[in-house]
């Protein structure tokens, strides 16, 4: 009993840096309600990555899909089976059908289940684009974000690219 229970806090232990920043993100974007979103538990073809994935539209761009990888965790499991395969049970894939969702696609993000009721989110998970993690070796991309959109990716913990400020005006002596 005392194994498991060590063993359960070490879980939660680990869930405090992506709760942190679920929180930053809820802070800066609302809810939002998606149906019919792509998903696969195959490689998408437009990332190197062999992870599960979500395709959402660019918010600048509607017509544009963005891929949001479900980088390996522990938290990954009940989502996996959600997203299934051929064979998965239709209840299985209707517990995420529709999917709550607040965050920018192109630098950070989370999804969320239903409750029993529809009415609140539940089984909230962190997703971000390696480019906005802040890693050493990774430069974070601006996915021609205006400025807005990335000084609000900013403040939900996102890593992007600094502004670019204009050439300041050189005055002749």
């Amino acid at each position: 009993m005392l194994g498991y229970a060590t063993f359960r806090a070490v879980l939660q232990l680990a869930y405090i840096r992506p709760s942190l920043y679920i929180r930053r993100v809820l802070q800066q974007y609302p809810w939002q309600l998606l149906t019919g979103v792509p998903r696969g538990r195959n490689k998408h073809p437009a990332v190197q990555e062999d992870e599960m994935w979500l395709e959402l539209p660019n918010p600048e761009r509607p017509e544009e899909q963005i891929p949001l990888l479900f980088l390996s965790g522990m938290r990954t499991f009940w989502w996996m089976r959600r997203f299934g395969t051929a064979r998965t049970k239709p209840e299985l894939k209707a517990q995420i059908e529709p999917l709550w969702f607040a965050g920018d696609p192109r630098f950070i993000a989370v999804i969320a289940a239903g409750s029993r009721s529809g009415r609140a989110p539940r089984r909230l998970h962190l997703l971000y684009q390696l480019t906005a993690t802040g890693r050493r070796g990774v430069a974070p991309i601006d996915w021609d974000a205006g400025p807005e959109a990335l000084e609000r990716a900013r403040r939900s913990g996102a890593h992007v690219p600094a502004p670019v400020s204009p050439h300041p005006h050189v005055h002749p002596r």
